[in-house]
């Protein structure tokens, strides 16, 4: 007797778990102005419906009732005092880690494994949801905690933004990304295409086939040196041309798309040549690299928040090694002229920060940065949200607050029209149909 009672009570609970599993919320949206497609003009008075974690329709005016299934609630969210536009979109990010004083870095890479990283990963990536924005593009990072944690956000288990993580940047002997610089000889481990450390054609491929292997969504290179190399090689070009494209050639035969960080001029050229997607950071610029980005309608991911942090740093004693330190004098203050340089000659810009070399959650000062350097409110937005979302391959699934697409929806209090400063402050956030910021939490 007891033991039907109990099997009863297993099964009554049971049921009730499965209708409430079963219960949808469909939520109907109130937005006082609406920038529903980032380039347009922003509409008045606007409602969104979202069902399934996707935008079921975007109406003109309030909708005050609505026609629902058995199985499905309704929850009013009230954005009537407020600006609504996408989730925005970072294309270069480090959401494992942090920059901190060279002896603190120095430290971390001997004695610390991915899974701190990733344990740092939880944390940051919560922050930058918070901040708005709902998809990045992780561009290195030491191992598997970049896909460990892009997994666990997929499956719900913790908040954070959508990732496509690269994994470990694909980089020469000796050069940017090359962990053990500065390392003893006696205390280093050896640096193999496994690692991501590939010298000519034959290993690049093998580089870039074990990064998918292990679960990129796409290749990250380091064409050229890089301002926090431990390491007074320059930030000149390092990889060749031939390499660059063996790279480009076999992620593109697997369904990838490659980032390349390139600060100076020749290896940037090197890598547009060489049928890369994007340029990160691109700071040297001259007339003939800009034609090359708009003939190989290549994109420029400018970071100059990065450039901003690593020049101030460079003021504090002991926060760089001298090596590093010169680099970040030299070459952080050089970004913005350039963002300026290529937007007023049309090359596409898709918004990034390097945030991880900069503070997670920070990174709306790009928006302020890259109007400093002469561009509109509106292209700014674009750059976060439309061309960035291209640059992803998710053009049609975010970036737009449209029928069908994912729910990835923000809220500020003014509009980011007339002041870009304004998204520095997010009020909502909706990230795959599901709130995790209101303004009146």
């Amino acid at each position: 007797m007891l033991r039907t009672l109990v099997i009863g009570l297993l099964i009554a609970l049971s049921s009730t778990a499965l209708a409430q599993e079963a219960a949808r919320t469909v939520f109907v949206i109130h937005c006082g102005e609406l920038l529903d497609l980032p380039g347009e003009p922003a509409r008045g008075q606007s409602t969104i419906i979202v069902r399934d974690g996707r935008i079921d329709d975007v109406l003109d005016g309030y909708l005050l009732d609505i026609l629902t299934r058995t199985d499905e609630t309704v929850e009013f969210v009230d954005l009537t005092d407020e600006f609504v536009l996408p989730g925005l979109i970072d294309c270069h990010t480090h959401v494992t880690g942090e920059l901190k004083p060279m002896g603190e870095r120095l430290k971390k890479t001997l004695t610390e494994q991915p899974t701190h990283s990733a344990i740092d990963g939880v944390v940051y990536a919560e922050r930058t949801l918070m901040a708005g924005f709902t998809t990045v593009r992780n561009v290195g990072s030491m191992g598997a905690d970049i896909y460990a944690l892009r997994n666990r956000i997929n499956q719900g288990v913790i908040p954070g933004p959508r990732i496509l993580a690269a994994g470990r940047s694909i980089a020469v002997t000796g050069g940017h990304a090359d962990r053990t610089n500065g390392i003893s000889p006696i205390l280093r481990p050896e640096m193999t295409p496994m690692e991501g450390i590939a010298d000519g054609p034959y290993e690049m491929r093998k580089a870039v086939r074990e990064r998918i292997k292990r679960g990129s969504d796409l290749i990250k290179i380091t064409a050229t040196g890089g301002v926090l190399s431990n390491t007074a090689a320059g930030v000149d070009q390092q990889m060749f041309e031939d390499e660059i494209r063996a790279v480009v050639e076999t992620a593109r035969m697997m369904g990838r798309r490659v980032a390349a960080h390139a600060h100076g001029t020749d290896g940037i050229k090197a890598a547009i040549r060489g049928g890369v997607d994007s340029i990160e950071h691109g700071t040297y610029l001259d007339d003939e690299a800009i034609e090359l980005f708009k003939e190989h309608d290549c994109y420029l991911v400018p970071t100059i928040h990065a450039g901003k942090f690593v020049a101030q740093k460079a003021g504090e004693p002991g926060y760089f090694n001298p090596a590093i330190r010169e680099k970040a004098e030299r070459v952080g203050p050089q970004i913005q002229a350039s963002v300026a340089k290529a937007y007023k000659a049309g090359v596409k810009i898709a918004f990034g920060t390097d945030v991880g070399v900069g503070e997670h959650g920070t990174n709306a000062l790009e928006f302020v940065y890259m109007r400093e350097a002469g561009v509109s409110p509106s292209d700014c937005i674009v750059s976060a949200t439309i061309n960035a979302a291209d640059l992803c391959g998710l053009a049609g699934e975010v970036g737009a607050i449209q029928k069908g697409m994912a729910a990835d929806i923000i809220a500020v209090e003014s509009n980011p029209l007339n002041d870009v400063a304004a998204l520095q402050d997010i009020r909502f956030v909706m990230a795959r149909g599901q709130i995790y910021r209101d303004k009146d939490d």
